[in-house]
């Protein structure tokens, strides 16, 4: 395996910004000189004492953190074989794992005098917590999220919009995260003087991809020790959804050096992972192309065109997926799977059912996966899965699907 060839999983980008033959830095020149910029200040950044004591004190104090690792024994029972660990993100401040890696760009766009943030959301989970800080620190907040993702997560965007921002809706496309992404990196483009652009996965140009990445290891880093002082070991499988990625690169690489962990990645499946592309699985379903300003999976036709995916949920419908999970996909460091539409839903009813928690559709995907393969496993193997957000946002979508007559307010 890929593994006896290198000496740590948790070294990269090169200088170059790459993770193997993915991520690098592919945008106009005009945003060359504010990436720089942010690659000096985040390098600096990263060994200031300063900046890490503010991020601690805002985990701690604001945020929440460190959030529960909780053993999920009825739904264990219920299934019958392995044990099973929720890391329960979704109890952060704004409801889900966001908002680790927010506050971090956002104190690096202050110590950068910028005073206009600027965001792309799918679910609506990364706007909020963007509106959020924002509003702590009286910023201006501009959300670009995709016309099809407004009308299917109401309840995020007046969360927005309480929270002081400006939310515009992106009609190119399908309206969805793709297309807001591509709408925020034309604001940034134009107006370069004053905005931070704050993506909210482990994608676009570098140094994003590995910022992002080491905002979002706290979950890992806590997962790790919870897990030691609980179990008095490491998990043996380790489980994440994944859109672009983050929440789940964010647990995966404070294990990515140990060896007996197995690491699951979840992509959207949707309608089934064909030939029309009624999915947003690239890792099961792509192949390598440039998009968002770094190489990696994507959805894409013969002529590099890029598709459009789909999924039931937000989050995950973006059409690519982190550089660095391409790389952990290609050497073999960690395996990735699709769930269905119908096999999330499935699981986001059993947890309700059995745990009394509600999950977002984003963790009900990982979750899905949870259920297919513990029944299987002695019931002295330990699963962690990520439960990475909350199911409110999510709750007019899934009574659809379900058939539910639910009233909205105007």
């Amino acid at each position: 395996m890929a593994e006896d060839l290198i000496n740590s999983f948790m070294t990269g980008p090169d200088e170059n910004g790459r993770f193997g033959d993915f991520g690098g830095r592919f945008v106009s020149e005009t945003l060359m000189p504010l990436i720089l910029e942010l690659e000096k200040q985040y390098e600096f950044a990263k060994t200031d004492d300063s900046f890490w004591a503010e991020m601690n004190d805002l985990w701690t104090h604001y945020v929440g953190r460190p959030s529960p690792l909780y053993l999920a024994d009825r739904l264990t029972e219920h299934l019958g074989g392995a044990k099973i660990y929720m890391k329960r993100d979704e109890l952060n401040h704004t409801g889900a794992h966001k908002i680790n890696n927010v506050l971090g760009q956002i104190i690096l766009a202050r110590r950068m005098g910028k005073t206009r943030i600027i965001a792309e959301t799918g679910a609506g989970q990364h706007g909020v917590a963007t509106a959020t800080v924002c509003a702590k620190f009286g910023l201006k907040c501009v959300v670009y999220m995709g016309a099809h993702d407004v009308e299917r997560q109401k309840p995020n965007v007046f969360r927005m919009r309480l929270l002081g921002a400006e939310v515009v809706p992106v009609t190119s496309g399908r309206g969805t995260l793709k297309d807001a992404m591509n709408d925020a990196l034309r604001d940034w483009v134009t107006n370069v003087r004053d905005t931070f652009y704050c993506i909210g996965t482990v994608a676009g140009p570098h140094p994003y991809p590995a910022m992002v990445r080491d905002f979002q290891q706290i979950i890992g880093k806590e997962a790790k020790a919870q897990m030691l002082e609980r179990e008095g070991r490491l998990p043996d499988t380790i489980i994440a959804a994944i859109g672009g990625g983050s929440n789940a690169m964010g647990l995966f690489f404070p294990f990515l050096d140990d060896k007996s962990v197995n690491i699951i990645g979840v992509e959207a499946g949707g309608k089934g992972v064909n030939a029309k592309m009624e999915h947003c699985a690239s890792l099961t379903g792509g192949r390598p192309g440039v998009l968002h300003g770094n190489r990696t999976y994507l959805l894409q036709d013969d002529d590099g065109q890029i598709l459009e995916g789909y999924s039931i949920s937000a989050g995950l419908d973006y059409p690519g997926i982190g550089p660095e999970h391409s790389w952990l996909h290609e050497i073999g460091r960690a395996q990735y799977v699709s769930i269905t539409d119908k096999e999330a839903l499935a699981a986001f009813q059993l947890c309700c059912e059995q745990e009394g928690i509600i999950p977002a559709l984003e963790p009900s995907h990982a979750l899905a996966h949870v259920i297919k393969i513990a029944p299987d496993l002695p019931k002295d193997h330990i699963i962690c899965m990520n439960m990475c957000g909350r199911g409110d946002k999510d709750i007019f979508t899934v009574a659809k699907h379900l058939g539910f007559e639910m009233a909205e307010a105007d």
